[in-house]
């Protein structure tokens, strides 16, 4: 898994590729979402457009980054995830917990909206 990232306008828009699947790289991702709440950017969309696959693990990775950026008083929204991510995350009813867009500029306006902006 390997993240680049880009901030603009408050938000952070970390573009997140290969598999996620646990190990050390799970915690790279996490810790990442961690400084830059602590450098006042709780705002994040994750580009998952090039996430191939992700399991139990990468599940547990997205509901950390998540509640560790609303207990920030932000919010982490998925953008772009792949046919078979949007089918897991349907199967596993994370549906219902994240806010999903189809296009990264999408997302990027909602979190624009969420902040008042």
């Amino acid at each position: 898994m390997k993240l680049k990232e880009n901030i603009r306008e408050g938000v952070a828009v970390v573009s997140v590729s290969g598999k996620m699947m646990g190990g050390p790289d799970q915690q790279v991702c996490h810790d990442r979402i961690k400084e830059l709440i602590d450098d006042n950017m709780p705002w994040v969309v994750l580009d998952m457009g090039k996430v191939e696959w992700l399991n139990s693990s990468g599940l547990g990775l997205l509901m950390g980054c998540l509640t560790s950026c609303r207990n920030a008083g932000g919010d982490l929204v998925v953008a772009q995830a792949a046919k078979k991510v949007n089918s897991l995350f349907m199967l596993t009813q994370v549906v219902k917990i994240f806010d999903t867009f189809e296009t990264v500029d999408e997302a990027f306006d909602a979190m624009k909206e969420r902040q008042g902006g």
